[in-house]
């Protein structure tokens, strides 16, 4: 068509190299290109379901130590909404994803390298990213120690992400700060409806799921302790008496 121009593959990659997210999209992908096969298939197998299987035992550890805690229905209701919130917050990515339309990468840049086939819905947000960040944060808000490991998880899923060509770094934070708001902001809202649940499961014939046996109950301590020991032929039960009291008294 005369008057059209038609932009050359040099020019074309001089204009996407000046946008920082496709720059670093090429530089992240681009270690896919140069790396041995095998590593590329770990790479696939972790960014695809490594990191799910880690959150999992993390946060299957996590409920284990929230178990033996004097808040442990709490604890547990916390850890129960990590993977509701996930999956909250998966539910509110669809919209998203069909608003924004953003193709894959290995789609528009012929430069990427997509080490998994099948990957034919939109970009933006990483689902990936909003599920792993969700579980991650409901699991530090818990339990600082299993929190930690749970965010650095969460990193490496969205670096694996990247480096597999199938999202964009800014696929990657929206979606961290999709799931992230989800986990935060809704948490009240869970927690108010959990915890009575847990606390019921508590006293339950189930109560193990959560606390452990032998866990300390939180109850507000009185500074006093009386015991109201009652055997089977006394009546009421009364508060038990020290000898040298007694003994005082009958003296006097």
């Amino acid at each position: 068509m005369a008057g059209l121009a038609v932009e050359s593959p040099l020019a074309a990659e001089v204009r996407e190299g000046s946008n920082p997210d496709v720059s670093l999209l090429y530089d992240i992908n681009g270690w896919a290109r140069d790396a041995p096969h095998w590593c590329d298939r770990v790479m696939e197998f972790v960014g695809e379901f490594g990191v799910v299987f880690a959150l999992v035992a993390l946060l299957f550890g996590a409920w284990w130590s929230a178990r033996k805690r004097s808040d442990a229905a709490s604890a547990t209701a916390g850890l129960l909404w990590a993977p509701l919130a996930a999956g909250i917050a998966l539910l509110a990515n669809i919209p998203i994803r069909n608003f924004v339309e953003r193709p894959r990468p290995f789609k528009d840049h012929q430069r990427v390298v997509a080490l998994v086939d099948g990957k034919s819905d939109y970009s933006f947000v990483s689902d990936h990213a909003t599920l792993v960040a969700a579980i991650a944060v409901a699991i530090f808000m818990v339990n600082r120690k299993y929190g930690v490991f749970a965010l650095f998880i969460a990193l490496v899923a969205g670096f694996c992400r990247v480096y597999m060509g199938v999202h964009y770094p800014t696929d990657v934070v929206g979606g961290f700060a999709l799931g992230t708001a989800v986990a935060l902001l809704l948490a009240p809202l869970a927690m108010m409806l959990l915890t009575p649940l847990a606390s019921a499961v508590a006293d339950s014939r189930v109560g193990w799921l959560v606390r452990a046996a032998g866990g300390r109950s939180h109850r507000p301590a009185t500074g006093v302790t009386v015991s109201t020991e009652q055997h089977p032929t006394a009546g009421p039960a009364v508060p038990q008496v020290s000898d040298k009291r007694r003994d005082r008294d009958l003296a006097a």
